[in-house]
């Protein structure tokens, strides 16, 4: 039996943990516990938990580009052949907060490496293997920043100083990989309500996902 995996995307502040915790209410709910995991990028293991705290301490500002793009491929082969792919082949529902479209956005575009070179890299971490279904979780740049700023207690890192432009840069290029595969990127409007969130992100888990796990 094979598993799924279904990731959430979105730029800082858009809320990927709350709606992550809606989901796996309703999968408890349903009698689900034994058949996801939850888990994040970077992260998720003891090795990929270590080149996390690289990536996001604010001691490594000077990062280079590039360095950045490779340690979160690492992390992500890592994560990928320790954590994710056991879980899919016990037939569970991997839920990833994040994932490779991270890379594409925030290093291709953000960081100005190039969507191709930081395709191609992760193509190779990741044996080319994609997410069942991916959520972006839109939302205005201004208002996520907002709710770090407002809301964030656990971990203020590097990537959260940001300044205004580069997330809107980043969330221009999230919409346009969702243009770009309608069938397994859907967009959720993370403006509205977090309860109206969590119902739209329901609505298409339970359509896509559920629908053909039974």
């Amino acid at each position: 039996m094979t598993g799924f995996l279904v990731t959430f995307e979105g730029t800082d502040g858009s809320g990927k943990t709350s709606v992550i915790n809606g989901l796996t209410e309703k999968l408890e709910q349903l009698g689900y516990q034994n058949r996801y995991l939850v888990t994040r990028e970077p992260g998720g293991n003891k090795i990929s938990e270590a080149i996390r705290h690289i990536l996001l301490d604010e001691e490594y500002e000077g990062m280079d580009p590039k360095t950045e793009v490779l340690l979160y491929a690492a992390a992500r082969r890592q994560h990928l052949v320790q954590t994710v792919l056991p879980a899919l082949k016990a037939g569970k529902i991997v839920l990833c907060d994040r994932y490779v479209e991270s890379s594409l956005v925030y290093q291709g575009v953000g960081r100005k490496v190039g969507i191709e070179p930081v395709l191609a890299i992760n193509n190779f971490a990741t044996d080319e293997l994609k997410a069942d279904l991916t959520f972006v979780l839109d939302i205005d740049p201004e208002v996520g920043l907002k709710r770090i700023a407002n809301n964030r207690l656990d971990e203020v890192n590097r990537m959260d100083k940001e300044r205004l432009e580069f997330y809107q840069a980043i969330r221009r290029a999230y919409l346009k990989l969702v243009a770009k595969e309608p069938h397994r990127l859907v967009a959720i409007d993370a403006n509205q309500e977090l309860a109206q969130v969590q119902s739209d992100v329901w609505q298409v888990f339970e359509s896509k996902i559920l629908a053909t796990n039974n």
